[in-house]
């Protein structure tokens, strides 16, 4: 992946992307999101090398830099969040690639990222409602969206949606890893007591007053 043209395409194979050149200069094309306009790949040339600059997490950003001498902090943007990836041939396009998604997930602001994030939350030994995540998650109306997302789960071992329960403290039916059995056996291996299909909310619900997601 040594061309702009490579690194668009694959920028806009994002969900609701699409792409702009602000500055009226041709040099400067980015990729944004839809959803907040927001830019998160930047591509230019520069010393005759196509750069991009991405978005990344703060922590991530020295490991990057420290893995390829291509990596540098973020040209003409703030170093700490920003990296600029210098396409010399030196960095697999893997990497690349994954640099790029990195940065549309930070940038991109979901409703299903917010609903994991809200989920990823709950304390061992605790349950959360469908109506709290989504409340937590920005919309408390979209409680279905909540049970859509969880049921998709993709990563179980981090998003605990087994600690996801009914509004009654029902456990899912259908739940998306083996059924409410499974949902149980979780749940009371974290010492939340499960009897008839329920939990007491009373006892074992999150109390998230004071909890900052977003």
């Amino acid at each position: 992946m040594n061309t702009r043209k490579e690194v668009l395409a694959y920028g806009l194979s994002f969900p609701d992307t699409y792409q702009d050149a602000p500055f009226h200069d041709d040099n400067w094309q980015l990729v944004r999101y839809k959803g907040n306009k927001k830019a998160f790949l930047w591509t230019y040339e520069r010393d005759g090398f196509i750069n991009l600059n991405v978005k990344v997490d703060p922590d991530m950003a020295y490991f990057w830099r420290s893995a390829y001498e291509s990596v540098i902090p973020g040209y003409h943007q703030n170093k700490d969040h920003w990296n600029t990836v210098i396409l010399d041939g030196s960095i697999p396009d893997e990497d690349v690639k994954l640099m790029i998604e990195q940065s549309y997930e930070l940038i991109s602001d979901s409703p299903t990222k917010r609903i994991y994030e809200a989920v990823k939350k709950i304390p061992y030994g605790k349950v959360a409602t469908y109506s709290q995540i989504a409340r937590l998650a920005g919309n408390s109306k979209m409680s279905r969206a909540v049970g859509n997302a969880l049921h998709k789960n993709p990563d179980p071992d981090n998003i605990p949606c087994f600690r996801v329960v009914d509004a009654k403290g029902t456990l899912a039916g259908g739940f998306a890893f083996g059924g409410a059995e499974v949902q149980a056996k979780l749940l009371e291996a974290e010492g939340v007591k499960v009897s008839e299909n329920k939990v007491d909310l009373s006892i074992y619900q999150w109390d998230d007053l004071n909890e900052e997601l977003f």
